[in-house]
């Protein structure tokens, strides 16, 4: 399974990295990862003219797109298009931080799931 990574590199600058989540064959109930530790679960909507300029992610989270799109942009005009089902690996929480918008005026909703250490 794949995850996006977002996180904060020596220059200060958020960076983009994919990330294969290792997951356990378990027969019959599937495959499944081991435990990653989380404190709850937060439920986000956001309007279709949603534009929030440089930031950093509040915390280490994972955002996990349920409807709409949203363009994150990195310092360098990198951007990645993350749609509904896409995970977000949150861990720029320092630096400069990244853009988010939505895409083509849509509405998104999100789970955001503050990670423990």
């Amino acid at each position: 399974m794949k995850v996006t990574r977002i996180y904060t590199g020596a220059d200060g600058e958020s960076h983009f990295e994919d990330v294969d989540v290792g997951l356990e064959d378990r027969g019959g109930a599937g495959r499944i990862s081991a435990l990653w530790r989380a404190s709850g679960v937060m439920f986000r909507e956001v309007d279709g003219d949603y534009d929030l300029g440089f930031h950093t992610a509040p915390r280490r989270q994972l955002v996990v797109n349920l409807t709409g799109s949203v363009d994150i942009e990195l310092g360098d005009g990198t951007v990645r298009r993350l749609g509904p089902g896409s995970i977000l690996l949150a861990e720029d929480t320092t630096g400069r931080g990244h853009k988010s918008r939505n895409v083509a005026g849509e509405a998104r909703q999100c789970l955001f799931i503050p990670l423990e250490d």
